[in-house]
Parts: C-alpha cells; structure tokens; sequence
C-alpha cells in the first residue's frame, strides 16, 4: 500500500519563500512520477507541478512557471516543490500525490491533464501567503 506524506507548509509574507517535501514509502520511489496539486477556500484542485520518475521530464501550471521549482532527491526518497515570490493567491492547501506514470506519458505531459495516472494521494499540507 503506498503512503504519501506531505510536509514543509506554513505561512509566509508575499513575497517569501517555502519549500514543500513529499516521501512515499510502501513501494519503490523510482518507480513513481509525483505531483503537488492545491486547492483554494471555494475552487477546485488544480495541478501545480510534476516530475517524472527519472526527475528528467517536469510540467508546471502557468501561474506558478518562474517561481516553483519541482525536484526529487532520490537517495532520500523524497520530492521538493520550492516555492518563490509567494503572492496571496498562492494560499490552499497543498497536496502530494504519486503515481506509477511510464515515461511515454511523463514525456509528453502537455498532452495529458495534471491528474492523470496520480492515484494516490496525501492528506495536504496548508500554505498561507499574507500581504
């Protein structure tokens, strides 16, 4: 059974910097493309960032392109979303989720939806931005 853990959210000025960290344990990480999604007080979940097993291939939303940063440390078995230049409509709630995504996929992201093929999820992690 795969785990996925979410850790790092706080609050933070406009303008600041945080970083999120995800582990997923029950299975083998390689194995695993991985992505944060948020959702906002009154909107729906929206794709944030994701990686691809290898980490060779990334997708990002256009809001966040510039200012987060998607990664994974694989000895550590855990993957980043360092996130810059925090504006308050980056405030939701944070999750991680991981799936097992083939690279014929990963490789051509664009052509797929944020969600597709993540189909295990964390309980989130809050990340609110004041002005």
């Amino acid at each position: 059974q795969v785990q996925v853990v979410e850790s790092g959210g706080g609050s933070v000025q406009a303008g600041g910097s945080l970083r999120l960290a995800c582990t997923i344990s029950g299975v083998k990480f390689d194995d695993y493309a991985m992505g944060w999604f948020r959702q906002a007080p009154g909107k729906e979940r929206e794709g944030v960032a994701c990686i691809s097993w290898s980490g060779g291939s990334t997708k990002y939303a256009d809001s966040v392109k510039g200012r987060f940063t998607i990664s994974r440390e694989k000895p550590k078995n855990m993957m980043y979303l360092q996130m810059d230049s925090l504006e308050p409509e980056d405030t939701a709630m944070y999750y991680c989720a991981a799936g097992r995504i083939p690279a014929v996929i990963t490789n051509n992201w664009e052509r797929y939806d944020f969600e597709y093929g993540m189909n295990n999820w964390g309980k989130g992690t809050l990340v609110t931005v004041s002005t």
